[in-house]
């Protein structure tokens, strides 16, 4: 294994990334070099490698710089340290990315049948074209816990939506993740107002889906922890919170907002 620096431009080769985009990380002090050349060319050792495969991961997972930063630093990770291996956080990766892996395997299975249909004069099936479409993915678990109805009243929530606004309300779902992420991350305890203050903006979050319980109204607290038992119980679900660890303490959070409403 080779250790040591390695130039920007390699590090931008090996990572199918840019040298403009490895100096804005320096720049918004996500990635800073390990060392500057006389000539003013960066070279990366390797703690700023592990901390770049930690960046590239999060951004896979469609996370703002800001966040990851966060994250990032939370956990007490200097941009130019080398910690020690990160076995945890990557599991975490690994988890969140396999939730995804499966995602995009159902999607190219339906793209595969609607081709195979086409190509084959058959007729379309609507129900089967859209699997593992963001908009769908947790179909089922609404329609069981909740009714069709609340269900539909949702999903026509989102068709509603033009792209802007869609786009919006991902980079809020992503933010508010990423939040409890961090703070998962940096140890904080449940009850604290840091934790509490995500609970309420969490709860906020999920009132403004049309369809579920309370939505728009007062919060219905066993929706909300029956969503908090959800997030630990399915990997799909955990992975928005940086795996089961962070959804735990999503759980133990809201189980706390909501004994204090009690």
């Amino acid at each position: 294994m080779r250790h040591g620096d390695y130039a920007i431009n390699e590090v931008a080769r090996l990572t199918g990334t840019t040298s403009r985009t490895l100096r804005h990380y320096d720049d918004v002090g996500l990635l800073t070099p390990s060392r500057v050349g006389h000539n003013g060319y960066r070279y990366y050792d390797d703690a700023a490698l592990l901390r770049l495969q930690r960046i590239l991961l999060f951004r896979q997972l469609g996370l703002p710089l800001p966040a990851i930063k966060e994250i990032l630093d939370a956990t007490g990770e200097a941009p130019s340290s080398y910690p020690e291996p990160q076995a945890g956080a990557l599991r975490t990766h690994l988890t969140a990315l396999r939730g995804e892996q499966e995602r995009l395997a159902r999607q190219i299975a339906a793209v595969e049948d609607t081709l195979k249909t086409l190509e084959g004069g058959g007729e379309l099936m609507a129900e089967n074209m859209f699997d593992g479409f963001d908009h769908t993915e947790y179909k089922d678990e609404v329609t069981e816990r909740w009714g069709a109805d609340a269900y539909k009243a949702s999903d026509a929530w989102w068709r509603s939506m033009g792209e802007a606004e869609r786009a919006d309300w991902q980079e809020r779902t992503g933010q508010l993740g990423a939040d409890w992420a961090a703070a998962a991350e940096a140890g904080t305890e449940p009850g604290s107002d840091r934790a509490q203050d995500l609970a309420a903006r969490h709860v906020a979050w999920l009132s403004g889906i049309p369809g579920t319980p309370g939505a728009g109204g007062e919060p219905d607290t066993g929706y909300i922890l029956g969503l908090a038992d959800m997030y630990v119980a399915d990997p799909r679900f955990a992975a928005n919170y940086g795996g089961e660890a962070g959804a735990k303490f999503v759980r133990a959070a809201l189980t706390e907002w909501a004994a204090r409403r009690s």
